[in-house]
């Protein structure tokens, strides 16, 4: 048995939650990942996984060789570059876990990741929301503040707000509120993930401000709420990063952006820092990358408030990603 090829077999296992996963990383049958795992368990003569039909999950023996595998990992391929295999193009498929807006503003760019690295394919996962690595099967994911799960890995990428957007048809037919306090008689649309969804919450002169908007239209799908908005059928609060290009080339005005919303830090996050694969790597780089541009945007998008004193449309500026 090739120890370190078994203990990376063991760790991939580990961060997918699945063996069919990691014989289709490496294009074996999936008993050959079962049984390089159970030469580990004979090696070592402990259990690794508790295993079920639907999950598996480690012993508390497979956690320490899980801890003792990343040493050992990171330690081999520091080794590798210290004698000059750094130049190794990487290669495989990595799964990133992320929100329907983001992955929007992201997918125009990443032909230039995969044009690099011939050997690289990258696969977008788009949920609302990921409540578990490992069972969703992810390399890396996006999400609003820091994990709960502290065995977790997590990169801050920024901090990002939400802005309140509209269609310029919509502004020239029931005009443009001057404070918070006038959105109760606009039409909003609202993004519905919870009890709170219609309790809007603002900061800015003479706030803080907690206001209960209408509503004739709401989606759980944030996706659905953007294209509403740019039809023109009312007031949207979204996140920044969902309508950052719609803003900047005038699809949709930003208002009353002088009453910011609470901002929240966004996390890259990823089961270890110990050994990642270089393909995960180049992905990481990418991703911090483009969160640097689009962050240098966003910062700029509190000019493009629509304005009933010109007919001219909003300056485009670049598109984000």
């Amino acid at each position: 048995m090739n120890l370190l090829h078994a203990l990376n077999t063991f760790v991939r296992v580990v961060e997918t939650g699945s063996f069919a996963a990691v014989a289709r990383e490496t294009n074996v049958n999936a008993s050959a990942v079962t049984r390089l795992v159970a030469q580990l368990e004979e090696h070592f003569k402990v259990r690794l996984f508790h295993r079920t039909t639907r999950h598996l999950s480690l012993t508390e023996d497979g956690q320490d060789l899980l801890d003792h595998a990343h040493h050992l990992l990171n330690a081999a391929a520091t080794l590798e570059d210290s004698v000059g295999h750094q130049s190794q193009a990487p290669s495989g498929h990595v799964r990133v876990g992320l929100r329907p807006g983001t992955a929007r503003l992201l997918t125009p760019r990443l032909g230039d990741l995969l044009g690099l690295y011939s050997g690289l394919s990258v696969e977008f996962v788009v949920r609302e929301r990921f409540d578990d690595l490992i069972e969703d099967r992810l390399d890396l994911a996006i999400r609003e503040g820091q994990p709960a799960n502290t065995s977790l890995m997590a990169r801050s990428l920024g901090t990002f707000g939400r802005a309140l957007v509209a269609a310029s048809s919509y502004l020239e037919e029931r005009g443009v509120p001057s404070s918070p306090a006038d959105l109760p008689e606009h039409s909003c649309i609202v993004h519905n993930v919870g009890a709170a969804s219609k309790n809007w919450r603002f900061t800015g002169p003479g706030g803080p401000y907690d206001i209960e908007v209408s509503s004739r239209f709401c989606s759980s799908d944030s996706e659905v709420i953007r294209h509403a908005a740019r039809m023109g059928h009312g007031i949207a609060l979204m996140y920044e990063l969902q309508v950052l290009d719609d803003i900047m080339t005038g699809q949709l005005h930003r208002v009353l952006a002088e009453y910011p919303t609470e901002r929240t830090q966004i996390f890259l996050i990823y089961p270890s820092r110990q050994h990642l694969a270089l393909r995960t790597r180049v992905v990481i780089d990418f991703l911090v990358e483009q969160f640097r541009i689009v962050g240098s945007r966003a910062a700029r998008t509190s000019w493009c408030e629509f304005s009933t004193s010109s007919s001219d449309p909003i300056p485009a500026g670049e598109m984000a990603v």
